[in-house]
């Protein structure tokens, strides 16, 4: 997480990082198409607040005798499993205000994200093209945000939920 002291770097917008959100806590979040209030459960739902950073990047290929290539990638980097990912968009981003949830501590600092952001879009694009040069990677913009998870109780036992893309999976496995 950056904070207020570096300007024009992203921000995660947490009240509390790698804190359990006891009573209140505010994140800067994806939207989710699924909300807490509408997850079934025989019991309480709790919330995790997974840390990501997304990046829009531009990458140039320079090309003997003709004009540059250029591409975009968009990239969806996990700061707690330090993994990059391809994302169809950057996703809406809004603050959202949860209660006793847990927010993930980022495994990644900002300079590491960044980093990863831009070895995976080179990696990307050498895997898309041949190049004589090497490509040259610019990261156009980024947002720090959180990825909600809802943690349900069922009689048949307890599964997170994807907030965004409303899947389900066993919580054990």
């Amino acid at each position: 997480m950056t904070d207020d002291t570096r300007p024009g770097e992203p921000t995660a917008g947490l009240s509390r990082p790698g804190d359990t959100l006891g009573d209140e806590g505010t994140v800067s979040a994806v939207v989710p198409s699924i909300e807490r209030e509408t997850v079934e459960s025989t019991g309480r739902v709790g919330a995790v607040a997974y840390p990501y950073r997304i990046v829009e990047a531009t990458v140039r290929i320079p090309r003997p005798l003709l004009s540059d290539r250029e591409d975009r990638y968009v990239l969806s980097v996990d700061r707690a499993r330090r993994l990059a990912l391809r994302a169809d968009e950057v996703p809406d981003v809004e603050c959202r205000t949860l209660r006793d949830a847990l927010v993930v501590d980022p495994e990644l600092d900002d300079a590491e994200t960044t980093e990863k952001a831009r070895e995976t879009a080179f990696e990307w694009t050498l895997r898309k093209y041949l190049s004589a040069e090497p490509p040259t990677v610019t990261i156009e913009s980024a947002v720090d945000a959180h990825k909600l998870f809802w943690l349900a109780e069922r009689p048949d036992g307890d599964v997170i939920v994807d907030s965004v893309r409303g899947t389900e999976r066993p919580l054990d496995g």
